[in-house]
């Protein structure tokens, strides 16, 4: 089992965009220094729910800081980005890090971040299989061209190509991931052999039905039974390690609602449709439910409970839900130490 974090760079009520960010990068310093596998990184455009715009570029910074960690976005959002942009940047991270990065990729939603970068309803609505088609020719093949209703260009080579990494030996480059959230990204994950990115609002069976039918869409594109029960999906969640359950769930219950509302209430939609956002304090309370939340025994055993149910082995999990610095690299520092040994 793989237990690695889930950094949103949350502004939670009182706090600076600054301070956001340098817990970000300072717990996902600690969870190399605990022994954890991996930091995935969320990107959010002009809302105070997360602070960090450009998930690669993050990547790059914490890439160049620890040594043995993966770092991962979590995700880039396609729709807002050129595929061959993002697919150079992932490029250079993989050949430059030894192969410690994994690129994941999600549809967003319907912010007005289309409008802002150009993009347009119709890129979120239509145009993620062409964005992911041809992000993952770029990090496949030696040239590439474009001749899709969004993307057309001539022939031109790819520079650096991540199949020449000093070591690698994965021909396709650095891991892709997609985040999946209905059974259509389901199957556009599965046609393509691509592992899942899985949400922390997602219950187990919930999470094991959708790995279910990721099998099934897989197997029927010709994919190998060793590719799909090997399928390296991540699912994220929620950590908050203490001597007790209630300790634990009163530092996300007095931290997260408020952090929730202001930063949900921020998303606009481009196009005015109205979105219904959760409440933020059932919210807090059905992630404290079915997430790590509790004693070292607790977490291990519900890390352990969701790997049975499922068959997923990666997460992703937040550790930053009390909002203070001390206490998030206290929360990591425990995971490491307390949980992680559990676990084999």
């Amino acid at each position: 089992m793989r237990v690695g974090t889930f950094v949103l760079a949350a502004q939670f009520p009182g706090q600076g965009q600054g301070e956001a960010l340098h817990r970000a990068v300072r717990s996902a310093e600690v969870a190399e220094e605990a022994g954890l596998d991996s930091v995935w990184l969320a990107e959010h455009h002009f809302v105070p729910y997360g602070t960090c715009p450009s998930a690669i570029t993050l990547a790059a910074l914490l890439l160049g800081r620890t040594r043995t960690l993966r770092v991962g976005t979590a995700v880039s959002v396609l729709p807002t980005v050129h595929p061959v942009a993002l697919g150079e940047q992932a490029a250079l991270l993989h050949l430059t890090s030894g192969g410690r990065f994994s690129l994941g990729v999600g549809r967003g939603g319907p912010w007005v971040d289309l409008e802002v970068f150009g993009a347009g309803l119709k890129a979120y609505e239509e145009g993620f299989p062409e964005s992911l088609d041809l992000l993952l020719r770029w990090l496949r093949e030696p040239s590439v061209s474009g001749d899709g209703d969004r993307f057309a260009f001539r022939d031109v080579p790819v520079v650096p190509r991540p199949a020449e990494a000093i070591g690698d030996t994965d021909p396709d480059g650095p891991e892709v991931v997609v985040a999946c959230t209905s059974p259509k990204s389901v199957r556009l994950a599965a046609e393509r052999g691509l592992p899942m990115l899985l949400g922390m609002h997602v219950g187990d069976q919930e999470k094991a039905d959708m790995v279910g039918l990721w099998r099934r869409c897989a197997r029927e594109a010709g994919h190998s039974a060793a590719r799909i029960l090997e399928a390296p999906h991540v699912c994220a969640g929620v950590a908050q390690v203490a001597d007790d359950g209630a300790e634990a769930r009163e530092a996300l219950l007095k931290a997260m609602p408020g952090w929730l509302k202001r930063g949900l209430d921020a998303h606009v939609t481009v196009d005015g449709r109205v979105r219904a956002m959760r409440d933020p304090h059932a919210y807090t309370e059905m992630l404290c439910g079915i997430h790590p939340v509790g004693t070292p025994q607790v977490c291990a055993d519900r890390l352990a409970a969701t790997s049975e149910r499922t068959g997923i082995t990666r997460f992703a999990l937040l550790v930053e839900g009390s909002g203070d610095l001390a206490a998030t690299e206290e929360n990591v520092r425990r995971l490491g130490a307390e949980v992680l040994p559990q676990l084999g």
